[in-house]
């Protein structure tokens, strides 16, 4: 069980990701800000406590890995890993700029931190996949951990990879799948619908949850109940919305990329410092 004082560290910790996430984008003038802000409170959760990491070694042969598939929500694990000391804060204002070691989609021959390449939608999943069989040859005890998009999951190779996890009874791999219901184009539901995704991965075999995706006690007692299973992969459907705590990005339908002007990023960082500073009285 989460503590309230551990519960409120996370919710500081989400809220900081955002604000540094939407510094780097407004600096830049625009981005992905949709669906990084989506992943928000997953990533304050995994980097927060759930995974097992040593930013002071980045290469740590037992840490945990992380594999965001939904690779253009970069933005947000930049901020992520600089708020747990990775680098420096002030390298994200080089965000997609010449010479930049903080592309638009996730390098892993470029950040420090970063576990895995992806932005081909898709190919995340197979990649996790890897690196969780991987990791179980090697006879280690690391958890793989993979970010898959909704809009993605529309790829067959998302699903010839949960297949084949299942096959394998990779019970070191946990999905998690962000249902945010919208993609670049519009709805989810109106281009190409996933229908029940839980009951989805578990026709697939995968032992599989659903929880408030901005809820940051749900998704932490997700995970640890998603680490007790066996013999059988793990999934969690996160129920979000895109853009979630970003001013001008929240309940637009065209947020999966946008410009964002000064005064846009400035509403928003006040609006979110309010609520910092409401969570931290």
């Amino acid at each position: 069980m989460l503590s309230q004082n551990k519960i409120k560290e996370l919710k500081i910790f989400a809220i900081k990701i955002r604000m540094e996430t939407i510094k780097a984008l407004g600096n830049l003038g625009f981005g992905h800000i949709g669906g990084s802000m989506s992943i928000v409170d997953t990533l304050a959760v995994l980097y927060g406590g759930a995974m097992n990491i040593d930013p002071e070694n980045p290469k740590w042969e037992k840490r945990d890995w992380l594999v965001c598939s939904k690779g253009h929500a970069g933005p947000a694990i930049y901020s992520a890993l600089a708020l747990k000391g990775y680098f420096p804060i002030e390298k994200l204002m080089t965000l997609n700029k010449p010479g930049t070691h903080f592309p638009s989609h996730c390098d892993r021959n470029l950040t420090i931190g970063i576990d895995m390449t992806t932005g081909s939608l898709g190919q995340g999943a197979s990649t996790a996949l890897g690196i969780a069989l991987a990791q179980r040859l090697n006879g280690t005890q690391n958890s793989t951990y993979l970010i898959l998009g909704d809009g993605e999951s529309q790829e067959g190779q998302v699903w010839e990879a949960v297949m084949s996890a299942a096959q394998q009874k990779t019970d070191n791999l946990i999905a998690f799948l962000d249902y945010n219901k919208k993609q670049l184009d519009g709805p989810i539901k109106d281009i190409n619908d996933l229908a029940d995704a839980k009951a989805k991965f578990e026709s697939f075999r995968w032992f599989a949850q659903e929880v408030d995706g901005h809820d940051v006690k749900a998704i932490y007692e997700a995970i640890e109940k998603a680490k007790e299973i066996k013999e059988r992969p793990s999934a969690i459907v996160l129920d979000t919305i895109k853009g979630k705590g970003c001013s001008f990005a929240e309940g637009v339908l065209k947020n999966h990329s946008m410009q964002i002007s000064k005064e846009m990023m400035n509403e928003a960082l006040s609006n979110l410092q309010n609520e910092l500073e409401e969570i931290q009285a």
